[in-house]
């Protein structure tokens, strides 16, 4: 049974606070080990006697008076049980307490420029020839950080740099009403459907949609989580390690006795604050998150080194087994080769632990980073910018944050020459493989949890609707004959390869896509249909692409305001306030400043007029009566 209390925090600087609030003498045992959490907690922190000094002075007595005595042995019970799952902190080589001596944050780290943010530009795809090269081959994608970063930078007024915004991230940070997969069939389904474009007149939009099944949290089975948390000092803003600390314990109050939880933190160096504490551990889990507090540079390579040496010595065979790991990214000491940390990802990944990626804060955070560690290591990347989007990640979308249902997801399309002449795959860009990477099993692609939904949009325009962006062949078969070998029923042939988490060897799926299942207007296609377009649409506008013509914000705002469908949550509203924030700072943007003011003899800024003072007519300099 979870115990759910006030999460008002007493300072550990002197630990007879406790003693006081308990009951009766606590044993020379008890006291001890009290001492020593003690004692390591405030190296953690830091702090010097002076601090120590300031944080007792506002222990009053109004504080005493509120806590009540349940509070008081809750947190008694807790400290006791720390000394008991807590693992010995490990020494380094100058005898100081690993990952519990860190230095204090610097005073200037909150005004670290934004530039030092960290996006990879993305190339966006080209228009492909169908004659020329029919086939488009791609990893899928479930990650939604790049969505939520748009969100806050446009929350703070800002638009992104051009090429930073993942647009398949966008996609699928929306669920879909895609059908359910039948029982005893693949472990997603699989939905197509095909309307003219809102983008471009003469073109048509295709949309590939699969959909996990769902799995409710009480079939989860046993977990094994280890959190890897950056109490680095860059992560002192209220924006990090503080929502880091609540996001948390909202995902470990979703836990269980059959669950395992160990918290590796990881500075100047790195240590282990829990190793193995029961799922429905709530004092246990909610006291160690309570007073973790940041400070130091960021050493996250030996972190990770011992978040996967946690993970392996509480393994739960057929059980989930991840590290979670929680920063703004910024490894700066301690790592210089990269390689070698993907190496042990992936390494790791192959022993059946995942790694999912949790991030927070901007200012010098490292959104590349992020999404590749999640991508070698089988999970997923979310970034954490409010609470409720740590609630939707952590408590809504649990099953699909943790249990993988299929891996090595690939894509790969067949366009038909006869029918299409040009193509385009909207986002994907980093994603996208050889052609020969689909057979081979050896090549990594994405995963797909429980409940997830993946969406993918390809531009397309037909043979018969002229205006190419690319010049006729010479030579080569005659499209408009078609030969023996085209189809004049199918504008492409959709193929996907997965495999289960437990196989090595991949299945195959195929699908014809047909001609008659186009609809001849944008406002017959689906709600969700539209609604993946408008996101489709924003990203690429924020991105300045090259291949929009007939697409700006008022049509994309009339299109996502008229495919809102069924939004419980209302991400959807929340989605078009963000078109019109974009759209209110592009035009604030394009307005020109003046380096100078041209008023001849009028003053800038110009001077209030006193109540009562007439108002000269410069035409009458003599102020002569008007007749």
């Amino acid at each position: 049974m979870k115990t759910k209390y006030s999460p008002k925090t007493v300072s550990v600087s002197d630990p007879t606070l406790y003693l006081q609030r308990g009951n009766g003498i606590p044993s020379a045992t008890n006291t001890a080990a009290l001492l020593l959490v003690a004692v390591s907690l405030t190296a953690c922190s830091g702090k010097g006697a002076e601090v120590e000094h300031r944080q007792a002075e506002q222990q009053d007595e109004q504080r005493h008076q509120e806590a009540s005595q349940r509070q008081a042995e809750m947190r008694d019970a807790a400290k006791v049980e720390m000394t008991r799952v807590a693992a010995p902190m490990q020494m380094s080589s100058n005898g100081a307490v690993m990952g519990m001596s860190i230095a204090p944050m610097p005073r200037d780290y909150a005004a670290i420029p934004l530039a030092q943010n960290k996006f990879e530009q993305q190339v966006q795809n080209g228009i492909m020839v169908a004659g020329e090269i029919p086939v488009s081959t791609f990893s899928i994608d479930v990650d939604t950080g790049s969505y939520a970063t748009l969100r806050r930078m446009l929350r703070e007024g800002r638009l992104p740099e051009k090429g930073i915004v993942r647009v398949e991230e966008m996609l699928n940070y929306f669920a879909y009403d895609y059908p359910l997969p039948a029982k005893n069939a693949a472990p997603f389904s699989v939905t197509t459907e095909l309307a003219p474009s809102p983008y471009n007149d003469d073109m048509m939009l295709l949309r590939i949609g699969l959909k996990g099944y769902d799995l409710p949290k009480s079939q989860l089975g046993a977990s094994n989580l280890v959190f890897l948390l950056d109490v680095s000092g860059s992560m002192a803003s209220t924006d990090k390690l503080p929502l880091l600390q609540t996001a948390l314990k909202l995902l470990t109050a979703q836990l269980s006795a059959q669950d395992k939880v160990s918290i590796v933190v990881y500075a100047g160096a790195a240590g282990v604050v829990l190793d193995g504490a029961s799922g429905n551990d709530t004092q246990t889990l909610t006291y160690a998150l309570e007073q973790l507090s940041a400070g130091g540079s960021t050493n996250g390579g030996q972190g990770i080194t011992q978040a996967y040496q946690l993970a392996k010595k509480h393994f739960i065979p057929n059980g989930i087994n991840r590290v979670i790991l929680a920063t703004d990214g910024d490894f700066n000491v301690g790592v210089t080769d990269f390689d070698d940390l993907i190496a042990l990802i992936e390494k790791e990944k192959d022993h059946g632990i995942g790694l999912t990626t949790l991030g927070f804060g901007l200012g010098n955070y490292n959104d590349q980073l992020m999404e590749q560690l999640a991508d070698k290591g089988n999970g997923n990347y979310a970034y954490i910018d409010t609470l409720n989007e740590a609630r939707k990640v952590l408590v809504d979308e649990l099953s699909s944050t943790l249990f993988t249902i299929a891996k090595d997801v690939k894509v790969q399309v067949e366009f038909n020459p006869a029918l299409v002449s040009e193509y385009r795959l909207i986002g994907y860009e980093n994603r996208a493989l050889a052609r020969e990477d689909f057979n081979n099993d050896k090549v990594d692609a994405g995963e797909i949890g429980a409940g997830h939904t993946v969406t993918a949009l390809y531009e397309l325009r037909y043979v018969e609707a002229g205006n190419r962006m690319n010049d006729k062949l010479r030579y080569g078969v005659d499209a408009q004959t078609g030969k023996e070998k085209y189809s004049r029923e199918e504008i492409a042939f959709l193929k996907l390869r997965y495999k289960l988490p437990a196989q090595t060897q991949s299945q195959l799926l195929s699908y014809p896509i047909r001609l008659d299942q186009s609809v001849k207007q944008l406002e017959q296609a689906s709600d969700d249909f539209r609604f993946a377009a408008a996101v489709a649409g924003l990203g690429q506008l924020l991105n300045g692409s090259h291949y929009l013509h007939q697409f700006d914000y008022t049509k994309l705002s009339l299109l996502a305001r008229s495919a809102l469908g069924d939004d419980p949550f209302g991400y959807r509203h929340e989605f078009v306030q963000l078109i019109e924030t974009a759209a209110a700072i592009e035009q604030s943007n394009q307005m020109p400043i003046k380096d100078t003011f041209d008023g001849s003899d009028k003053p800038f800024p110009p001077q209030d007029k006193l109540h009562g003072e007439p108002v000269r007519d410069k035409s009458n300099p003599r102020n002569e009566r008007l007749q």
